[in-house]
């Protein structure tokens, strides 16, 4: 796979790391669905910034795809962010990120081919990047059941949210998915807020770093937006479900989250999965 789209996907994984550990701290003090909104609010008004600043003009086909990936999109978030906040980031990071095996099947079966290599590079790097972010000590039993199965519903959601924010952005324009995919995402919050009654509003020291993590949400679905426009979806999507190595080093560096031999080696084998994936 060409360097660029390799850059861009990984650009992408780190990205979507940072935001994913600031939803998930922030939310351990603050209402989930809230933070939700909130974010992907401060996302949508700056990447309604940048499409009016340059003029773009709404390509309806990629639209369309967008509100499907937004759908999944929102609801993958939630979940996942209620994961972090009820278990320990160890736990929930992984399953999260087998999430890459949705867009991955449906990409080969609808015609991709990608190389024996870069397959078997895909393979090895999403391997690493679970076992990297697999060990968990902390969480009480019903605390680590209840994660489990909010990181598998997100799993899910956010692996057709990366299908058909890739797919959109391959079949018509980058920018026109991204609007789309953010409406889809922050309608189906808002219907939420409103059916649980979930506050909209946060005080002032909470606003700028919630805004922070919907920015850094939304750049990084840019980035991998920009990344499915060079190379094959199925080998981007398995690079941007890279973002739990992230989520876990920061966990560790910032709240003391131990790393094991495992996860150590997790993170070497995904760079060998990484490097095989990219000479493929």
């Amino acid at each position: 796979m060409g360097g660029l789209a390799v850059a861009l996907a990984l650009a992408s994984s780190v990205t979507w790391g940072i935001a994913d550990f600031g939803g998930g701290l922030v939310s351990r003090r603050l209402p989930t669905l809230t933070v939700t909104v909130v974010s992907q609010s401060a996302g949508f008004a700056a990447l309604l910034i940048v499409f009016g600043a340059r003029g773009a003009h709404l390509d309806g086909r990629s639209f369309a795809i967008g509100l499907a990936a937004g759908a999944g999109g929102g609801a993958g978030l939630a979940a996942f962010y209620r994961a972090l906040a009820v278990g320990t980031m160890s736990i929930v990071s992984p399953i999260v990120a087998c999430g890459a095996v949705v867009p991955f099947a449906i990409s080969i079966a609808t015609g991709e081919r990608p190389s024996t290599i870069a397959l078997a590079g895909a393979g090895v790097a999403l391997a690493g990047a679970v076992l990297a972010s697999a060990e968990e000590r902390r969480a009480a039993a019903r605390e680590r059941g209840q994660a489990v199965i909010l990181a598998a519903i997100a799993a899910g959601a956010l692996g057709l949210f990366t299908y058909f924010l890739g797919l959109g952005s391959r079949e018509g324009t980058a920018l026109s998915t991204l609007v789309g995919a953010r409406v889809g995402s922050l309608t189906l919050l808002l219907v939420l807020a409103i059916a649980l009654r979930a506050p909209l509003r946060l005080g002032r020291a909470a606003l700028l770093p919630v805004a922070a993590i919907g920015l850094c949400d939304v750049a990084a679905n840019a980035l991998f937006a920009l990344a499915s426009g060079h190379g094959l979806l199925a080998l981007v999507s398995v690079l941007g479900s890279l973002y739990p190595v992230m989520t876990v080093l920061l966990a560790h560096v910032f709240l003391g989250e131990r790393l094991t031999p495992l996860q150590l080696a997790g993170v070497g084998v995904a760079l060998a999965g990484v490097a095989a994936l990219s000479v493929g």
